[in-house]
This record gives C-alpha cells, sequence and structure tokens, in this order.
C-alpha cells in the first residue's frame, strides 16, 4: 500500500520581501568571492561542530573581524553548528555561543534539539536557523522548531514545489530552500551509511560520501546488468536557477547555494549566476541564461544539473548512474585516434589550454585518462586536406585535439570514450579576478547636505544597508563673495568616493543665503561622515545573554525529576522490531511482551495486532521517518488498527500522539543524543527514547548518566537503516515508469539487494511512502557491551530484525535473554551470533569513538 500524492492547486500568492541570496565560504577567501559577487548572506563553519568538518572552515578567534567584514558591505553572516551534540560537548558550546553573540553572529544554523534549547536559554536574541539536518518535510517540523525557538527553517531538499507552497501557507516562519549544488541521496540527519561503515558519521560532518561509490543490483539472486549504470546513488546535482520566479512567488524567505567544500571560483561562479537570476525574476524580467552561461556553470563543478525534487519525483532523472565524479561540460565521443590527435564531434566549445578527461568505459582495462589541450585543429572532409590549426578553438563539428607529451597515451584512448571539459584556464582567471585585489561592491550612499550661511555645514549619511551617520563643520559657513555652492559642485565634491565601499546614489541639498564652501571642507566632511559609517557598520546592536551559566540549570530539570521507585528497580526488559507477522508470532514464543512493528504493507497491521491481543503483548506500529504535507492521514490509519500505541519517528507523529493522548515511544531518527534532546521529547510525552545511533558505547555511557535509566531505550542488535531516500531504486531501475504512480510496485514482488565494491550485500526496502531504506548486510550487535549497560542499570534494551527467519528470530532472542538473565556471558553470545550470521557481526558505531 502507498500514499498517493496530493498536488496542491490552490493559487499562489507573490510575497512582498526579496529572498535572501544565501552562498556558502569553507574559508576566507570564499567568504570574499561570495560579497564581492553579490551574496546578500554567507554561512561558514567553525573548526568544530559543523556538517563539513572537511573544510577548512574559520577559526573563532577571528570571527570579529570577519563580521565587521561582512557587516561593512550589508552582509549577513550565519555560523553552522549543525551537527549533534553529545552530552560531554554541551558546556564547551555553552562557551561557543557566547562568543558568537558578542562576535556579531546574525545567526546560528542548527540541527540538534537539545543545543537549540540550550542557546534559547543563554539568550532570546541570537537567530536560530533549523538546518536541513533537522529532516524538516511538513507543517509539523516547523510548528516544533517554532515552538523551541527558530527563526527560520531550512527545509530539506527532497521536497517539491507544490510540498513547499503548502508548508509555506500552513507555517509561521520563513523557509529556506537549497536552489544550487551537490545533493544527498539520502534525507539529510536520516543518513547513517558513514557511521555504520566506517565510524564517520555524516550527522557529526564527517560524512564518507558512500553514495558516490559504484553498486550492482541483486535481485531475486541474481546480477542485474546495466550496462554502465554503476553509480545507482549518486545524484545529479541542484540547479533551479530557472525556477527562482516560482520560489519567489512562494514567498521562499531564503535561496540557498550549497558548496562548503568548493573552490572560491566556484562561489564566485555560482553566486553572481544566481544574483543575476534574482535580481532579473524580482523586477519580472525573464531570467536569459545563455547556454555559455550554463556551461560556466558546469565548469565550476557539475554531476550533471537537474532541478532535484523541485519538480516532484522522477526516478528516472535524478540519477544518471554513469558517473560520480565532477565532470563539467560534455564535450563528444572520439570517433577516431589520428597518431598524437584524437577526433571528435565537438558539441561544447574547447581552445588550447582547456583540461579534458576521457572517461573509463565500464568492463574496459582502458583507465581514465585527463590531460590540458595543446593545440585544437579543425578537420574536414576532404581527403587529403590536413587538418588546420584553431588557436581560438572551435565550438562545434569535427576536431582534432592534441595533448603535450606526457599528458596522456594515445594508445589507450579508444573510439566511443566520452570526453568531457573539466577545466577552463581563461575562466578561471575572469572569476578570480571577481574577488582578488581591492574590494569592488559598493554599498549606495545617500547624502543629505544642509549649507546655510551663519550656519556649520552639515553632511548626513544613509547607507542602502540602513546604516546612519551625521557630521558638521566647527565653524559657520559665510557667504561667497565670488563662487556660491550650487547642488551641482556639492555633488562633485561628494561623489569623489574612491577608496571606500560607497558609491554616491543621490545627494539632496538645502542651499540658503550664498555660501561659501571650500573643497577642502567638504571632503574632509566627507572623509569623516564614510569614517562614521564604517564604524556605525561594525557596531552590533546589543543582545541579551544571560550572565551565569545556563546549562546546570537546564540539567537540573532532568536530575529533579521524580522517578516511580518501581520503574528504577524493576528488571530489564526486552522488546523487539519484527517486520513480518511470522516475526511477531516467532518473538511472542520466545516471551517477548513489547514488540513493534514496521511493515511495508501497513494493510497487514491488522493481523500483528491481533497476535497481540491473542498473547496480551504490548504492540506498537512503527510511523514512516519522513511525513511530507500530503501524508498526515497515515496517522489516523494507523491509529484506527487497535495497536497499543506508536513508535514515533519524525515531528508528525511527535504531534499527532500528544495531541491525541497516545502512547508513544520516540524512535532514533529524533536524534537524542544529549539530555536536553532526551528530556524534551520525555516533556512532550514520550514513555521512553531511542538513543541516537551516532552515539559510541563511551557517549552512550555519558546519555545514561545523565537522564534517568527508565528514559531510555537502546537498541542492541540490528541491520542499521543506512541510506533513507526519497529516491527509489527499484523505480529507477527495476520499472519501466518514473514515479509511484506508474512504477508497478516492483518492491513489492521482488527481493533486491545492493552489492558493494566489497561484495556485501546491503538489503533494499521501500516503505509505505515509496521511500527506500538500504540496510547494513552486517548485523551490528552491542553484546560484549551488555554487562556495561546491566551495570549501567539500562531497562529498555531492543532487538531490530529485518529478512530473519523465525526460528532465526527464535534463537536470537534467546541469546540475548539469555546474556541478560546471567545464563550466559557476553562473550559466547559474541561467539554465537556471528555463527548464526552469513557476515558474522560487527561492534558498528558502539566501539567508535
Amino acid at each position: 500500500m502507498a500514499i498517493a500524492g496530493t498536488e496542491i492547486s490552490e493559487p499562489l500568492v507573490k510575497r512582498t520581501v526579496k529572498p535572501e541570496l544565501l552562498a556558502p565560504a569553507g574559508d576566507r577567501t570564499c567568504l570574499i568571492a561570495a560579497v564581492e559577487n553579490g551574496a546578500d548572506a554567507v554561512y561558514f563553519g567553525l573548526q568544530r561542530h559543523n556538517a563539513r568538518a572537511r573544510a577548512t572552515n574559520f577559526d573563532g578567534a577571528d570571527l570579529p573581524d570577519v563580521m565587521n567584514q561582512l557587516h561593512r558591505r550589508g552582509v549577513r553572516g550565519y555560523v553552522t553548528l549543525n551537527t549533534l551534540v553529545f552530552p560531554r560537548e554541551l558546556s564547551d558550546l555553552e562557551e561557543t555561543i557566547r562568543h558568537l553573540v558578542e562576535a556579531g553572529v546574525d545567526a546560528v544554523i542548527v540541527q540538534d534539539l537539545g543545543l537549540v534549547r540550550l542557546i534559547r536559554a543563554l539568550t532570546p536574541d541570537l537567530e536560530i536557523h533549523a538546518s536541513t539536518q533537522m529532516s524538516i518535510t511538513s507543517t509539523e517540523g516547523v510548528r516544533l522548531a517554532r515552538e523551541l525557538g527558530c527563526s527560520r527553517v531550512i527545509l530539506a531538499r527532497e521536497l517539491s514545489l507544490a510540498e513547499i507552497a503548502r508548508i509555506g501557507r500552513n507555517s509561521e516562519l520563513p523557509l529556506e530552500v537549497f536552489v544550487h549544488g551537490a545533493l544527498c541521496v539520502a534525507y539529510s540527519g536520516q543518513c547513517l551509511t558513514s557511521e555504520a561503515l566506517g565510524g564517520r558519521s555524516a550527522n557529526r560532518g564527517e560524512c564518507a560520501q558512500a553514495c558516490r561509490m559504484p553498486y550492482e543490483i541483486v535481485c531475486d539472486g541474481e546480477l542485474q546488468n546495466l550496462d554502465d549504470v554503476r553509480y545507482l546513488l549518486s545524484p545529479q546535482d541542484l540547479a533551479a536557477f530557472d525556477l527562482i520566479p516560482e520560489l519567489i512567488d512562494l514567498g521562499v524567505a531564503s535561496l540557498k547555494i550549497e558548496g562548503r567544500l568548493k573552490a572560491p571560483e566556484y562561489v564566485a561562479n555560482i553566486t553572481q549566476h544566481y544574483r543575476r537570476a534574482i535580481d532579473a525574476a524580482w523586477a519580472g524580467q525573464p531570467i536569459e541564461f545563455t547556454a555559455r552561461d550554463v556551461r560556466e556553470m558546469e565548469l565550476s563543478f557539475s554531476r550533471g544539473f537537474s532541478h532535484g525534487f523541485l519538480d516532484g519525483n522522477n526516478h528516472k532523472v535524478l540519477v544518471r548512474g554513469d558517473h560520480a565524479k565532477k565532470r563539467g561540460i560534455f564535450l563528444g565521443r572520439v570517433t577516431e585516434v589520428a597518431g598524437a590527435g584524437i577526433r571528435l564531434d565537438l558539441t561544447a566549445p574547447v581552445k588550447p589550454g582547456d583540461g579534458l578527461v576521457f572517461d573509463a568505459e565500464q568492463g574496459d582495462e582502458v583507465p581514465e585518462q585527463g590531460g590540458r589541450v595543446y593545440e585544437v585543429l579543425r578537420v574536414t572532409r576532404e581527403r587529403g586536406r590536413r587538418p588546420a590549426p584553431e588557436p581560438a578553438g572551435l565550438s562545434a563539428g569535427p576536431a582534432e585535439l592534441r595533448f603535450g607529451q606526457h599528458d596522456l597515451d594515445p594508445r589507450k584512448i579508444r573510439p566511443g570514450q566520452r570526453v568531457w571539459k573539466t577545466d577552463d584556464p581563461e575562466l578561471t582567471r575572469r572569476l578570480r579576478k571577481s574577488f582578488e585585489g581591492p574590494e569592488r561592491r559598493k554599498v549606495e550612499l545617500d547624502i543629505a547636505v544642509r549649507a546655510v550661511v551663519g550656519e556649520p555645514l552639515r553632511l548626513e549619511g544613509r547607507t542602502e544597508t540602513g546604516r546612519e551617520a551625521r557630521c558638521e563643520s566647527t565653524a559657520p559657513l559665510d557667504r561667497a563673495e565670488r563662487q556660491e555652492a550650487t547642488a551641482v559642485s556639492l555633488q562633485e565634491q561628494l561623489d569623489r568616493l574612491g577608496g571606500s565601499i560607497y558609491q554616491l546614489r543621490a545627494v539632496t541639498a538645502t542651499i540658503e543665503g550664498g555660501p561659501m564652501v571650500p573643497k577642502s571642507l567638504l571632503n574632509a566632511l566627507r572623509r569623516d561622515l564614510v569614517a562614521k559609517l564604517d564604524e556605525e557598520a561594525s557596531r552590533t546592536a546589543p543582545r541579551s545573554l544571560a550572565a551565569e551559566p545556563v546549562l546546570p540549570v537546564l540539567r537540573s530539570h532532568v536530575t529533579s525529576v521524580a522517578l516511580d521507585p518501581a520503574l528504577s528497580t524493576a528488571a530489564p526488559s526486552l522488546s523487539v522490531l519484527c517486520r513480518d507477522t511470522a516475526q511477531v508470532e516467532a518473538a511472542v514464543a520466545a516471551g517477548i511482551k513489547t514488540i513493534y512493528v514496521d511493515y511495508q504493507d501497513i494493510k497487514r497491521y491488522k493481523e500483528a495486532v491481533a497476535v497481540a491481543r491473542r498473547e496480551s503483548v504490548a504492540l506498537f506500529i512503527a510511523t514512516p521517518r519522513i511525513q511530507k504535507p500530503a501524508e498526515a492521514n497515515l496517522f489516523r490509519y494507523l491509529e484506527k488498527q487497535g495497536a497499543d500505541g506508536l513508535l514515533v519517528r519524525n515531528a508528525g507523529g511527535l504531534y499527532f500522539c500528544t495531541e491525541r493522548g497516545i502512547p508513544f515511544v520516540a524512535d532514533f531518527s529524533l536524534n537524542a543524543s544529549n539530555e536536553l534532546t532526551v528530556e524534551l521529547l520525555k516533556a512532550r510525552g514520550a514513555l521512553r527514547v531511542t538513543a541516537s545511533y551516532d552515539l559510541c558505547f563511551e557517549q552512550l555511557e555519558d546519555l545514561m548518566a545523565a537522564v534517568p535509566s527508565p528514559w531510555l531505550e537502546i537498541v542492541i542488535h540490528q541491520q542499521i537503516p543506512m541510506f533513507h531516500m526519497e529516491h527509489c531504486v527499484f523505480c529507477a531501475v527495476l520499472s519501466p515508469g518514473t514515479d509511484k504512480t506508474n512504477c508497478g510496485r516492483p518492491c513489492d514482488d521482488h527481493d533486491v539487494k545492493l552489492r558493494d565494491r566489497v561484495g556485501k550485500e546491503h538489503p533494499l526496502k521501500a516503505d509505505v511512502g515509496c521511500r527506500n531504506t538500504l540496510f547494513n548486510a552486517v548485523p551490528q550487535s552491542a553484546a560484549e557491551y551488555l554487562p556495561r549497560l546491566l551495570a549501567k542499570r539500562s531497562r529498555h534494551l531492543r532487538i531490530e530484525f529485518l529478512d530473519d527467519s523465525p526460528e532465526a528470530v527464535g534463537r536470537t532472542i534467546a541469546l540475548y535473554a539469555n546474556a541478560i538473565a546471567g545464563r550466559s556471558d557476553a562473550r559466547s553470545l559474541w561467539r554465537e551470533l556471528k555463527a548464526t550470521s552469513r557476515y558474522g557481526v560487527t561492534r558498528g558505531s558502539l566501539s567508535i569513538l
């Protein structure tokens, strides 16, 4: 059973606020490139606590200078604190927030719900932007962010224009939308792949980009022949420059460019093109991007351009599958290798000095090669005529390219290979000129002059960014004997603003009595006015900031909770999550009293409820991890099944249960990694909160020490859900259709696994919303940590099953039950588990510190 999508048919209302252009900055040079090319705001990270740990990032000590540099030019600066936070890091982050407030940072971009609470307790005056890492896909997600004190929401990149429209009409916070850059195949904040495979958490800024690796499809045990389609999870890049008018009409407050790992030339290039697009659309003019404009953007970085999900789901378009690296501009395919030259029919311009790469084809032993073009020759069809050199290059038609002697080996180039232009030195030089050298971007300035005989000469300036300053002469003006001041002479002298960041826009002059205004006096006042405007631009408005540390107060709310003694002394309980009714039956037979169910076919939940009622077992139905605007009816459907409660995985489920008094357990996808988040979810009504999968065991111990043990549920055995995707691989490669309306649902009929480079086969599943989850082939077990968990008085432990047979379910439950009861030790459990799994088991993220 799939949820039917609902397109939005209500008319769109154009808003009155021009959207902000928000550009990335991985370092100081990128920041300058963004400013000089028209960004309204820039976002950047510190060297800790940001989702791009591999970027150069900024030293916190230079923040006041950075913010002064931005504010002088009328540009806002946002700091990314968009990772999950562990208990030991909260104190450090409290000090970091104090420093950001004092440095004049305009806003922070935050993922962690507990950190949002900490910031709001510290100050009401620092803007908090809810990161796309919060996986906000619905009005309920925006509502939660607003209630916590956020001032803006950065929506998930998987939303269509219609879905953004619906959220915008029903939300009270400004919305930010990505319009350009790399797309993650998994929902941001819901990708556990790097954590599962290498202990490098994407929720901690250390994504290993496993989505860019090649995979093969194994369908019903048979390897599928997909020709050159190998990169099944690597999306094309987002490029929505032509959708800017629609986004403006939706009232989107901020249009965001991805790219904190990109070069300053990329930042300059993409920022200047989107600046032009926004200005044109706001003025009601068409966005006229030539083929050259698009090629230039592709050259800075491109895996191929698409609208991503903004047009809705088309699973045939999002992922090309034939490459995962930057490729730039497609030039054509090799037609012939002619001695030292390589011939092709050009589809785009190429000239001497350009960098090219020749694709390596799948199954071909010929390696990928690249080099710089030394010479471009025009090839004619006339026999006996030699190719003619073209120093300026060619844009189309038959051509022969020649390279430096040692750049590449023509003997290893074959007809049919694709050729890409990856670099254009001329473009790079032009882009660098836009941000190297003196400041070029000007701030427009209006000056009012009062020149009245007998009064001091007064200048009042106001910039387009709202900064104001005034200055006046120390002595009154005398009457002119020969040449009195005029509006023209005053404007001419005031317009000499070279060397400053200001550009004179208008002068209004009040002139009375025929005053004499010496040029030297006017120049001195002009310089004084500029200095005062600069000083005013660097001044930050006063902000409230708690005088004493607030973290101890927030933590006291947790420790002061009165617990039922029976809960604290209760014996450890073992629950399981099942994915079919045969597993439920096996779990019941093994003595399990709390069961979660997560079925692909939700019409079968009635079977599970019937078993639970018959056996007096508590049963909770899992919600999907993602809820989109048209899917709220799903919660009502799940409520009607008669279960004891829900296993809640998103903000929509949280509100549904809270407002209807439905018992619920908060699951891992709500990313509870510190005590402030756990306490928030408990206060919202959760019976228990599932600890984040990003915690290693030492961090988990810290969390267990920080909250009452009955509050936490810990998953001790599972195949970790790695990629959780809006993109449907079933539809993309196993169906002639394009989306869930015409795909024929191959997910219902086929067992599919994705085989990675080392031969591991990872199960692929689709949920009720047709979203795909790729599960790790290898189960993760906390078996060896059980004694320490029990010593810490952990009371709620969970096992999750995937494709396990009823016999395997019973055997696994018995192994853990015996260890928990002290009838066997963890070492024997570990050995037994390894013996019962095809790939064995792994310690997974719990062993990573």
